[in-house]
């Protein structure tokens, strides 16, 4: 149940969830409260609040994340989130993967699942391109490390590509591209090469560029032509 009204664009799979729980859905007349319940839509009948639920039009957007703000749509801490930023006409939407708090950049964000599976999916091998500051010289030979690979936590990190783009008195600059989006990898690949990040910025994910989109802003491309640039069939 909580996985239907997900998919239809509604709600996270949390907050369905606790719908589900207080007694706000009916299946074929009958009030649900498991949110397990496994519904066959459109064939099963259900609603919300009094109101037939029914599939919100696919919506997809990108987002500049400005620094100091998490990727979740409530926070526990208490900390802004990327939704604060967001008007609320623009109905439920999720982030396709996450930015942590002190990361910026392109963020993506719809009300379709598949798409965002189709994004997040590490056997897809989808890019993304981030611009990288680290405390000290990041030799060439910690460059050709991080592209083969190194483990932390007995899991293996590696970046795509990438590049070293300069130095100033205390930093590195690179431009580093990574195809498997696991948490803080960035963070916690250059840590296990002896290296800080000062600063992460993500300007491109797939085909989606961030150009000069400002910090906070958000700009909407028609879900169509968005899911056929990622070469996804629409159903």
């Amino acid at each position: 149940m909580d996985r239907l009204l997900s998919r239809l664009g509604i709600a996270s799979r949390v907050e369905s969830a606790v719908l589900v729980r207080a007694g706000r859905v009916k299946v074929n007349g009958k009030i649900v409260r498991d949110p397990s319940r496994w519904v066959h839509w459109p064939a099963d009948q259900v609603w919300l609040d009094g109101k037939a639920v029914s599939a919100a039009e696919r919506r997809f957007f990108l987002f500049h994340k400005p620094v100091g703000y998490v990727t979740s749509h409530r926070d526990e801490r208490g900390r802004k989130t990327v939704y604060d930023l967001l008007p609320p006409e623009l109905g439920f939407l999720h982030a396709v993967g996450r930015l942590d708090k002190s990361t910026t950049g392109l963020l993506l964000m719809t009300n379709d699942t598949l798409l965002s599976n189709f994004l997040t999916d590490p056997g897809n091998q989808i890019i993304r391109r981030y611009a990288v500051s680290v405390w000290g010289e990041f030799s060439p030979e910690k460059l050709h490390k991080a592209m083969d690979g190194v483990l932390d936590a007995g899991e293996k990190l590696q970046c795509v590509s990438g590049k070293i783009l300069g130095f100033t008195k205390r930093e590195t600059l690179l431009e580093l591209e990574l195809a498997q989006g696991k948490n803080r990898e960035i963070r916690r690949l250059c840590a296990a090469l002896g290296h800080e990040v000062t600063k992460l910025h993500r300007f491109q994910y797939g085909p989606f560029s961030l150009g000069e989109l400002p910090p906070g802003e958000f700009s909407e491309l028609p879900f169509g032509a968005a899911a056929k640039a990622c070469g996804m069939t629409l159903k």
